[in-house]
């Protein structure tokens, strides 16, 4: 049975992740996948489980109003989250059916967990903005999580009616001209603040959209219960304007995918693709 090394979970992280993840999770989570994969046998579903049995403890707490310990489970959720996936590409273990778990299990512990904070808070102040406050965290997790998939079908339905309309060369010679032109070296020039920014992101690992899915489920559930229920009202609402902002930002990046690489030749055969 073959023993890894603290190197080896290193190469499971993903080549960009949220920063979230990055400088809070990862540290931690390769240093636990370590004994798991060693010195048990955990398979990524089971791993999966229990960070969803987690995720309802952390949603019981918030029920109760025992944000701190809501909050330190919760973290300890995702972290374990991120363990099965670690654990799947270091032993070359994962499954589709593991993706599907993941994927829902995801989904049900930010709605057991939101579901948790309004319980909680609207029994104890019978402030209705709590049960807005869930419903709309719920929401726009769903939103991000059903948007993602579908932009990034877009996407690949644009580069297949790409790569339909893109000239082949027809000879050897064609090719070799091509093969010339790409090697003719481009004039350098200033690379833009966001480019330089993107590069120092990279760098680090970290992805370019900063506010994301996981860094809005961080703010709601970790941050925020830590600081107190003063902040739980506030800080969503901060980390959810930002959420949607981002949101925007994607789908008007999309929008312009579209438009610079045209539209497909047959608008129905599009819509049946999208569906």
């Amino acid at each position: 049975m073959r023993t890894y090394s603290l190197d080896d979970v290193f190469e499971t992280r993903k080549r960009r992740d949220s920063w979230w993840t990055v400088y809070f999770v990862d540290p931690v989570a390769c240093r636990v996948a370590l004994p798991i994969a060693n010195h048990t046998q955990l398979t990524p579903n089971g791993l999966t489980v229990l960070s969803l049995v987690l995720g309802a403890v952390s949603a019981t707490c918030f029920a109760l109003n025992h944000h701190v310990a809501g909050a330190v489970v919760f973290y300890l959720s995702f972290m374990i989250d991120c363990v099965d996936g670690k654990i799947a590409r270091l032993k070359g273990t994962g499954t589709p059916f593991g993706l599907w778990l993941d994927y829902v299990g995801d989904r049900v512990r930010v709605v057991l967990c939101a579901g948790g904070l309004a319980y909680g808070q609207y029994a104890l102040t019978s402030d209705v903005r709590y049960v807005v406050l869930g419903a709309a965290v719920a929401v726009l997790d769903l939103f991000r999580y059903v948007n993602a998939p579908q932009m990034k079908r877009v996407r690949d339905a644009v580069r297949e009616e790409r790569g339909e309309r893109e000239p082949e060369p027809e000879s050897e010679e064609d090719v070799d001209s091509l093969e010339r032109v790409a090697l003719v070296p481009r004039p350098r020039r200033p690379r833009s603040f966001p480019k330089r920014f993107n590069r120092f992101l990279a760098r680090h690992r970290v992805r370019s959209h900063l506010i994301s899915g996981i860094e809005f489920h961080a703010a709601v559930f970790v941050v925020a219960p830590l600081a107190g229920a003063w902040a739980l009202i506030p800080l969503a609402a901060v980390a959810g304007a930002l959420l949607l902002v981002n949101e925007v930002f994607l789908v008007y990046r999309l929008w312009r995918f579209t438009r610079r690489h045209g539209v497909p030749s047959s608008q129905e055969s599009r819509e049946h693709v999208l569906v």
